[in-house]
């Protein structure tokens, strides 16, 4: 290359750029640039310069302020082409007003140049819409921060600003102009104040601005202080918390590249996220045993480390967050579990934060991944025990049994091991025998928890039976006794709902169920003992007698209802499993008899099934739950926080929604308790069989009530797909036909509905079941499509070109069944009403047509027979003289001429006045003449 030439120098330039080497082409016409003094190679060389620049800009998203450096380049005035070339790259780059000055000179220099008098107009109008937005936004944000700083601005005024500010936050642009705003700092004002409503305003304006939007959310990460967010979620608040839950959450989704922001531009200048990540997961660590932090705190950082700790989805590789969790944070996990809130200096807690932590504890142990990781965590949690077992010091032998408590209830395998080591059953039978109460409930508590998995639990059995029988006989405390009684039940009732196999003598279950009841419906007795009696009947309703009598007493039921409502969410469980166990819906094991006549030869146990779990019971026991107001109890359970309302409980939920709506009758009930609303949820997340069940009965509720009622507001939308998920071939016939039944309902609603259908993809499926051989499914299938062909999408199916669906409709019209002839003809009437094109397409599909339009025409069910004549009238009316010419030809006028001729009649009247249309229609086509009256 020669130094210096700037001929050859540009020809280089040129050579590069041709072949694609654009940074080397820029290279080459730059050091032209400097040392060129001809004018007029000057301007090509900028000229050349900036067209590599453009392609930079166009190809390449990832630049930062840098690229904006030539953009200042002394572009030779007068070269017109440099100047417009410049303008459009300023205009990618959303520096619009000086794109504007350059395109303004291209046009001062060109007046008549048609593009550049384009771009200005267009320039210009972009500039006026954008100031009007910024202004009218930034004085918003500034004057929403002022009301909300004013002291003698009134409440309901700061309200609506603090709301306001909110909703801004909500939106790109809002967000953009709150922090550009100083928003931030004026936030932190906010918060200062104390005010809880404040600090709330605050907190969600954060969460708004750092939602899918990487580059903010780090920022105000650096500007707010992950300590101080913590600072706030540890206030004794329950909203508080939960609003800086929620900002926390939003922050770790923007930060891991969960949010769909396309960054363009700025994507070079995000910085790593992983130390703010790690940053944030040790203050959550932190503030779980730390004895500042308040009880609806300590539920939130829990809540965080549940779900942003262990794997989404096993699959991933990488599970060192959890590893990483273990090591820095499992004994301040454990310490959570082993608070005992009877005894002083303990954490502050919620009723729930034990529970919310043993979850957490199981997530994080199926998390690990082989046996070293898993005896880590059993070596730490074996220490962690150990340490705390003293014995001049019942407290903290208190602690230790209440860890293992926490760690039977999560990882129960780990639990169960530690009960079995040197010692720990010993300081049981210690603290049974113990004077003090609350040694007394932490041993029971203990016991209970170890005999939950019944065929690991021997150890338990052989020593705990005694202790408990001991520990119920002798009590006068009423709250040893419920919790003695409840580890007798739990180890009393391995055998499920057999009949035949009953651990405890006739009649006792009964009578432990009775007491159960009796305690449940005390006032007077705490909300934590009342919970364990709801525990008791959970096991104790596998027996059908217990069952039965438990639903006739509506006062207890009532009870049970009003626990599962409280704060107190540990319970929610116990209520879901009493509940599926009174109305039936476990799985049930199919007997089959052949097999109960092989045990018998074989002398084995038959299971049997007790008179009282025959379905007349289990209906009459649904409706007694219905009237007791179990809906408005199962709508609250819904809403409980994921980390306590597992996935496991979640379809006993949806066990329990779907026995309740078997009967069309009740449905009524479910909706006006807000039933419809709560299984939406139910339907969406959780384990497999729970969101079919879930979603069958949301069928049900769709298929007989008005959606509007049914599923207030925009939930209605969010029906659709679980319905649709119920189409799929694996799922069963009845599961199809009330899926279908309830589609139906909801495309009549409203043309939104309908576009929400095709958009769930539903149209293939349900024409595939108007293929059924299945009578009512085909029925179905065929009524919903009845209801959507109003739908533009739904009209081109039937206009494509090989087309076997609209052959499938006209010969559903000749079918025997009225039912189907009703929804077949509809359709057909409609889809010729809104498509000429399918008059003629009609008479192509099948030669039986004409036959079968004149069956539906001569119908005795007045119903069939208007379609039928609509349908002629609009292949009369289609612009195809040839196809009118010979409908008329045909038997069909006399039919026309028998119908329209007839008296009125008003049972017939829609048939007679479509058959005169028919007529006169024919007449205006000058194929029939007009009656004459005989003169």
């Amino acid at each position: 290359m020669a130094m210096g030439d700037p001929v050859q120098l540009k020809d280089e330039g040129n050579k590069y750029f041709q072949a694609g080497d654009i940074d080397k082409a820029i290279e080459c016409y730059s050091e032209a640039i400097k040392v060129s003094k001809d004018k007029k190679v000057l301007a090509v060389l900028h000229r050349n310069r900036s067209a590599c620049y453009l392609k930079k800009v166009s190809t390449h998203t990832h630049f930062g302020s840098s690229s904006f450096f030539f953009l200042a380049i002394d572009v030779d005035a007068a070269d017109i082409k440099a100047l417009y070339r410049r303008c459009q790259a300023l205009e990618k780059l959303g520096k619009l007003d000086m794109a504007f000055k350059d395109v303004q000179r291209c046009a001062t220099l060109e007046p008549k140049n048609k593009t550049f008098l384009e771009t200005l107009r267009r320039l210009g109008a972009e500039i006026q819409a954008k100031l009007k937005t910024t202004f009218s936004t930034d004085s918003r944000v500034q004057n929403m921060f002022d009301i909300l700083f004013n002291e003698d601005m009134d409440k309901e005024k700061k309200e609506k600003a603090a709301n306001n500010l909110i909703v801004l936050s909500r939106e790109d642009a809002g967000a953009e102009r709150i922090f550009q705003n100083n928003g931030v700092a004026l936030l932190l004002n906010m918060i200062e104040t104390g005010k809880p409503e404040m600090i709330l305003a605050a907190v969600r304006t954060l969460s708004g601005m750092c939602t899918g939007h990487k580059a903010r959310a780090m920022a105000i990460v650096h500007m707010v202080g992950v300590d101080k967010m913590c600072s706030i979620m540890a206030i004794d608040n329950e909203e508080i918390a939960m609003a800086t839950c929620n900002l926390f959450q939003c922050i770790n989704d923007s930060l891991t590249g969960e949010d769909t922001m396309e960054y363009g531009k700025e994507e070079a200048l995000v910085l790593d996220a992983s130390k703010d990540l790690k940053t944030i997961l040790l203050s959550l660590l932190e503030m779980v045993a730390n004895n500042k932090v308040s009880g609806h705190g300590r539920d939130q950082a829990l809540n965080l480390l549940t779900k942003n700790v262990p794997r989404k989805d096993l699959k991933e590789k990488d599970n060192s967050r959890t590893l990483f969790t273990v090591d820095h944070g499992l004994k301040k996990i454990l310490k959570v579990c082993g608070q005992v809130p009877e005894l002083p200096d303990q954490l502050s807690l919620t009723e729930n934060t034990q529970l919310i932590a043993s979850v957490l504890l199981n997530k994080l142990y199926d998390d690990l991944k082989c046996d070293p990781e898993r005896n880590n965590f059993r070596d730490i949690c074996d220490e962690y025990v150990k340490s705390k077992i003293d014995p001049n010091n019942m407290d903290k032998n208190l602690h230790a049994i209440n860890t293992i408590s926490g760690l039977l209830q999560g990882p129960f395998e780990v639990g169960n091991a530690l009960v079995g080591t040197q010692g720990i059953m010993e300081m049981m039978v210690a603290l049974c025998g113990s004077e003090r109460e609350v040694d007394q409930m932490v041993a029971v508590e203990a016991l209970i928890h170890a005999s939950t998995k019944m065929s690991r639990a021997t150890f338990i059995i052989t020593n705990g039976v005694s202790l408990l029988k001991d520990l119920y006989k002798k009590t006068k405390n009423e709250k040893i006794k419920i919790r003695a009684l409840v580890g007798l039940c739990k180890l009393g009732s391995a055998g499920g709902d057999d009949y035949s196999l009953r651990q405890f003598a006739e009649g006792s279950t009964e009578k432990l169920a009775k007491q159960c009841r009796k305690w449940l419906c005390n006032p007077q007795i705490d909300t934590k003992t009342r919970k364990w009696a709801i525990e008791g009947l959970a096991y104790l309703t596998n027996d059908a007698d217990v069952k039965d009598d438990f639903v006739e007493d509506e006062l207890a039921l009532k009870a049970m209802f009003e626990l599962a409502k409280s704060k107190d969410k540990t319970i929610l469980y116990a209520v879901a499993c009493t509940l599926v166990n009174c109305t039936n819906s476990y799985d049930k094991k199919e007997i089959l008899p052949e097999l109960v006549q092989l045990a018998k030869f074989s002398k084995q146990h038959v299971p049997e099934q007790h008179p009282k779990d025959k379905k007349d019971f289990v209906e009459k026991r649904v409706k007694r739950l219905l009237k007791a107001g179990v809906t408005s109890a199962l709508a609250v359970m819904v809403k409980a926080d994921s980390s306590i309302l597992t996935d496991q409980t979640k379809e006993m939920l949806a066990r329990v929604f779907l026995a309740l709506s078997e009967s069309p009758k009740d449905r009524g009930t479910i909706v006006a308790q807000g039933g419809g609303k709560a299984l939406i949820p139910l339907a969406m997340e959780g384990t497999d069989a729970g969101k079919v069940k879930a979603s069958h009965a949301l069928a049900k509720i769709a298929a007989i009530s008005n959606p509007e009622i049914a599923f207030p507001g925009e939930r209605v939308y969010e029906v659709v797909r679980p319905l649709v998920s119920l189409l799929h071939t694996d799922r069963e016939g009845l599961q199809n036909y009330e899926a279908l039944r309830g589609l139906t309902n909801l495309a009549a609603y409203s043309e939104k509905l309908r576009m929400k259908l095709v958009k769930e993809k539903a149209l293939p499926e349900i024409e595939n079941y108007m293929f059924e051989e299945h009578e009512q499914i085909r029925q179905a299938a065929t009524e919903c499509m009845c209801n959507l062909v109003t739908c533009k999408e739904v009209q081109e199916r039937y206009l494509e070109d090989s087309n076997d669906k609209l052959k499938l409709l006209v010969l559903l019209c000749g079918e025997d069944d009225e039912s189907l002839q009703i929804a077949a003809a509809g359709a057909l009437a409609m889809l010729t009403a809104a498509q000429k094109k399918l008059c003629t397409k009609l008479t192509r599909v099948t030669a039986q047509w004409l036959e079968i339009l004149q069956r539906l025409c001569l119908h005795t069910n007045p119903q069939i027979q208007h379609r039928g004549l609509v349908i002629i009238y609009n292949m009369l009316n289609s612009d195809d003289s040839d196809l009118a010419k010979k409908l008329i030809e045909s038997e069909l006028l006399e039919i026309l001429s028998v119908i329209g001729k007839a008296e009125d009649n008003p049972k017939r009247q829609e048939a007679i006045d479509a058959a005169r249309t028919c007529l006169v229609r024919a007449m205006d086509l000058g194929l029939i003449k007009p009656f004459t009256s005989p003169s």
